[in-house]
């Protein structure tokens, strides 16, 4: 099983970046899936949560389904920005979201089971391979922003055992709309219904909202239990601090999930030992209850994240217009947009368009293959966590130059 798993696209890219930078060449480097901290530091107030905490001893093991002050502090968080009660009882923390993604698939799926997920997406196609499921892919479509929608879904609901969505989407930075995602959480109840009736396994939804809040263009953030107070039953949340909060490497994830499947979750942690640093989880628990300084906060990223998102996508818009081969969606929500550039000519991959684009025009993105998504169309993820506003107009110049000399 581990000699079959794939590495990662974008750490491969990577290093080819990281070659061209160190012999002195200038790339507009788009892969990052980060946050650069010289543009997108954490929260000061975090920051300082974290050193008291620190300065008060708090170094030794945390409880392995967290601390309960964080644990009742996400729960208020929910309910305070969602509108739904929350107990603390459906609270599980990890050390950043990936384990509790891992632990998901682990939990609630066994060898042979179904996994319904879309491409392009991140990871679930190594995850159901972790878990020795059986992955199938659903290929959505650029018309759909790249989200799957209820007639994706339809033919899989019975024999399915979890379904895995992420809204807003990594990688295109697209966003649910209310009524996708209620006809799609309406099918999973009903075919819930009916294995009620039948005796049989729920069917559950992972819900990955990491990215929740941050939106651009007025969206909205759909939630399924808002939508639907009976998906409580069949739905796992996945979040945590590395987003919106830019903090990536402080490992602070939580899920939330039903009180009834918590425990093994936590167990499964337990045992390997994947719990967020103590410092942190106090920090992050003293953070999200001072609300005044959450929105300060969020202002200034959203702010900041469209000073970036929104120049690049005019430009690149503006290119389209005058007949350049490119197109690119809306950004909706997260740190991504996506860019397509039209096979043309010798470059009828995206991979050859990748490193034309990067050795030609000094501008790295990662394509759509990264994420599992099969056609060579020419579709790419622009990443704008690690990059300066003069890195935008940078990239615009050089993509203008790639396209007319």
């Amino acid at each position: 099983m581990v000699a079959s798993l794939e590495g990662s696209e974008i750490l491969k890219i990577a290093g080819e970046i990281a070659v061209m930078v160190g012999q002195g060449k200038k790339i507009a480097n788009f892969t990052v899936g980060d946050f650069d901290p010289k543009y997108f530091p954490i929260p000061e107030l975090l920051k300082s949560e974290i050193h008291a905490a620190i300065d008060a001893g708090l170094t030794n093991y945390p409880p392995s389904s967290g601390m309960p002050k964080l644990r009742e502090a996400v729960a208020a968080f929910y309910q305070r920005e969602f509108g739904f009660p929350v107990k603390s009882g459906e609270i599980l923390i990890a050390g950043g979201a990936r384990p509790l993604i891992y632990s998901t698939f682990l939990a609630l799926l066994n060898p042979g089971d179904k996994v319904v997920y879309p491409v392009p997406s991140w990871n679930n196609n190594h995850y159901t391979h972790l878990a020795r499921a059986e992955g199938v892919i659903l290929e959505t479509k650029p018309e759909n922003n790249f989200l799957p929608t209820l007639a994706d879904l339809a033919p899989h609901l019975k024999t399915a055992r979890l379904i895995c969505l992420n809204s807003p989407l990594n990688p295109s930075g697209t966003v649910f709309s209310e009524s996708a995602l209620r006809e799609i959480c309406i099918a999973i109840l009903k075919e819930n219904g009916r294995r009620k009736q039948a005796g049989e396994s729920e069917l559950y939804l992972m819900y990955d909202h990491i990215y929740w809040m941050i939106r651009h263009g007025g969206q909205r953030h759909m939630n399924p239990i808002a939508l639907l107070p009976e998906m409580r039953e069949y739905t796992v949340f996945i979040d945590g601090v590395s987003k919106y909060f830019c903090g990536t490497g402080l490992r602070v994830g939580w899920a939330m999930m039903p009180e009834k499947i918590l425990l093994p979750f936590s167990n499964l942690l337990g045992h390997v030992g994947a719990w967020a640093p103590k410092p942190e989880q106090e920090a992050t628990a003293r953070y999200l209850t001072n609300t005044g300084a959450v929105k300060d906060f969020m202002g200034t990223l959203h702010r900041e994240l469209e000073g970036r998102l929104r120049p690049l996508y005019e430009g690149l818009l503006d290119m389209k217009k005058r007949g350049l081969p490119v197109d690119v969606i809306e950004p909706q929500g997260g740190i991504y947009l996506s860019l397509r550039i039209l096979p043309r000519g010798q470059l009828q991959t995206n991979e050859k368009i990748r490193r034309s684009l990067l050795e030609q025009g000094s501008i790295a993105v990662v394509p759509f293959q990264a994420f599992g998504y099969p056609k060579d169309d020419g579709w790419f993820r622009m990443s704008v966590g690690a990059v300066s506003v003069a890195d935008i107009h940078f990239a615009l110049e050089k993509l203008e130059a790639y396209f007319t000399s």
